[in-house]
C-alpha cells in the first residue's frame, strides 16, 4: 500500500480517540475553558447557526410560475427536487432550534428531544433529526453549516435562470448527484432519439477550473466537485498517476459529463473509478466514472483509487 494510507489510518485513530476523550467530559452545568457552560455553548452556537440560515428558503410556487410546462426538463426537475429538500431540512432545522431556544430560556418544557439536540450543538455533531433529512456527510457541525450554505447558494444561483442550468455544476452540493447524471443521459436520450438504459456516462477531464467556463456544454455537462482519493490526476498527460507523498487527495479539474452508448465504450486504458458521495465511501456508492491509464487499472483497484464528492481534509 502506499505510504499515504497509513497517514490516513492513523489521522483517523487520532480523530476517534479524542471524539472519546470529549464523549467521557463531565455534561453538568460547570463551565468549560471557553467560560460557558453546556446550555450557555449550546445557546450561542443556536443563534450563530439561525442567522446563517435566516435567509435560506425557496420559493416553490414563484420558481414553478417562472418555468413553462415546455422548459421544465430533466435538469429543472433535479434542481427543483433539490430546493424542494433544501427547504424541508432547512425548515426543521428552524423548527427545533427556535423549540429549544424557548427550553433554554424556560418559556417550554425541556424534553428528551430537546436535550439530544444541546448535546449535538455543544459537541458541534450535526443532530440526527438533521441529518435524516440531510446529504450524506462526515463534516462536523461548524463545516456542515458551511457546506450547507454553499449548497444552498448553487441552488440560489440556479432559481436566478431556471431555463438553464449552472455552467459547471458542482454535484457535490447536490442531495442526489444520482439524479442529475441521469438528467444527463435523459436530455442525450430524447436530443439523438436513443434508449436510456442502453447509454453510459462518460467522463472527458479538462485542464479548466470551474471559473475557466462561462457557460454550459454543448454536449453533456460540465461537473466538478471530484476528488481522486488514493491517486492524482496528471494535468499535463491526462491521465491517473501515483499520489505524492503526504498528498491526501488530489481534486480533479472540471470534468466534461457525456453519454455514449455502453457498446461503444473504450475499455482499454480505461480505469473505471468508483465514485463516492463521502469517505464512507460503500452506502454512498454514486456511479463509475472511466479515467484514463497507462498503468493497469488493477493497480487502482488494488490501491482502492476512488473519487470522493464531499472530501473532509
Amino acid at each position: 500500500l502506499h505510504p499515504n494510507t497509513e497517514i490516513a489510518v492513523r489521522t483517523q485513530q487520532s480523530n476517534d480517540l479524542f471524539a472519546s476523550i470529549m464523549e467521557l467530559q463531565p455534561k453538568d452545568n460547570s463551565s468549560s475553558a471557553s467560560g460557558q457552560n453546556p446550555q450557555q455553548r449550546a445557546a450561542s452556537i443556536l443563534e450563530e447557526i439561525l442567522d446563517k440560515i435566516d435567509d435560506v428558503s425557496f420559493d416553490m410556487d414563484e420558481i414553478l410560475s417562472s418555468l413553462s410546462i415546455e422548459e421544465r426538463g430533466p435538469y429543472q426537475y433535479v434542481f427543483l427536487q433539490e430546493c424542494e429538500r433544501m427547504n424541508k431540512l432547512v425548515s426543521e432545522m428552524k423548527r427545533s432550534l427556535r423549540e429549544l431556544d424557548l427550553g433554554l430560556h424556560g418559556e417550554l418544557t425541556m424534553t428528551e428531544r430537546m436535550e439530544t439536540l444541546q448535546q449535538s450543538l455543544y459537541f458541534e455533531r450535526v443532530p440526527s433529526t438533521w441529518s435524516s433529512l440531510a446529504f450524506p456527510s462526515l463534516r462536523k457541525l461548524p463545516s456542515w453549516i458551511q457546506n450547507l450554505i454553499d449548497r444552498a447558494s448553487q441552488l440560489q444561483e440556479w432559481t436566478d435562470n431556471p431555463t438553464s442550468i449552472p455552467s459547471v455544476v458542482n454535484v457535490a452540493y447536490l442531495f442526489n448527484p444520482q439524479s442529475f447524471l441521469t438528467a444527463v443521459m435523459q436530455v442525450a436520450a430524447r436530443k439523438n432519439n436513443l434508449e436510456l438504459d442502453k447509454l453510459s456516462i462518460v467522463t472527458e477531464v479538462t485542464r479548466k477550473l470551474p471559473l475557466d467556463i462561462d457557460e454550459p456544454a454543448r454536449d453533456g455537462a460540465y461537473i466538478t466537485g471530484l476528488n481522486l482519493e488514493g491517486a492524482r490526476w496528471n494535468i499535463q498527460q491526462g491521465i491517473l498517476d501515483t499520489s505524492e507523498p503526504r498528498e491526501m487527495f488530489s481534486p480533479l479539474p472540471v470534468v466534461n459529463c457525456k453519454t455514449i452508448l455502453s457498446s461503444k465504450q473504450e475499455k482499454n486504458g480505461i480505469y473505471k473509478c468508483p465514485v463516492y458521495q463521502t469517505q464512507q465511501r460503500g452506502p454512498t456508492f454514486v456511479f463509475e466514472a472511466p479515467l484514463r491509464t497507462k498503468a493497469n487499472p488493477d493497480k487502482w483497484v488494488l490501491g482502492g483509487v476512488c473519487l470522493i464528492m464531499d472530501y473532509v481534509d
